[in-house]
């Protein structure tokens, strides 16, 4: 599954710089889908959907940092466990009930953003 920061968030910073997958930003922050990953311009994403990967998406969140789901992977492929939860100070990085995956699909997901 995906990991989400609950609005406990105290907005330091410390999990943006740990992903391997440039899937946390700011909030208020734009997002792309070729933010720290191998994809340029337009691609089919594994759930079959077509976008521009140079295109900016909006926020997830205008309050607190926040992870896009469809670019996280757990860290899986990188680490033994998931780096923004590691280094948050007040665990506010935890599942995300709403996206739940195997370790399959989420390896399936590194690959797919770093081997395009």
């Amino acid at each position: 599954m995906a990991i989400i920061i609950t609005d406990e968030c105290i907005n330091c910073g410390a999990c943006e710089p740990e992903c391997p997958n440039t899937a946390i930003y700011e909030g208020a922050d734009d997002w792309r889908y070729k933010d720290g990953t191998s994809l340029t311009g337009k691609v089919i994403l594994p759930d079959g959907t077509e976008v521009d990967a140079d295109t900016a998406q909006d926020p997830i969140s205008d309050e607190y940092y926040y992870i896009v789901p469809s670019k996280c992977t757990e860290c899986k492929g990188f680490h033994e466990e998931p780096q923004c939860a590691a280094v948050c100070p007040v665990d506010c990085c935890i599942p995300d009930d709403n996206h739940v995956e195997s370790e399959d699909i989420l390896l399936q997901r590194q690959a797919f953003l770093h081997n395009q």
